[in-house]
């Protein structure tokens, strides 16, 4: 399943991506599962990412948890809890 991803604020300026389209693989079924497999990239990705930061999450502009289910085609969006204007 290909879903794209966007990375907001710090996450984009530590990543060092706006963002990606991605193919995932069959054991990613949702977004926390999507966060993991990211993190599991290591470097920036895992220090970003990691389970104790503080990230939300959105899933094609609604803010959900990490158990969220994720679709083919989705728009997937990690941002710090709180972003500037």
């Amino acid at each position: 399943m290909k879903v794209d991803i966007l990375f907001f604020a710090s996450l984009r300026e530590a990543i060092g991506l706006q963002g990606e389209t991605a193919e995932l693989p069959e054991a990613v079924r949702t977004v926390g599962d999507l966060r993991a497999w990211l993190a599991g990239r290591g470097g920036v990705w895992a220090q970003a990412l990691a389970p104790e930061r503080a990230v939300r999450m959105a899933r094609n502009h609604t803010m959900v948890p990490a158990a969220e289910i994720l679709q083919a085609g989705d728009e997937i969006a990690f941002f710090p809890p709180v972003t500037g204007g």
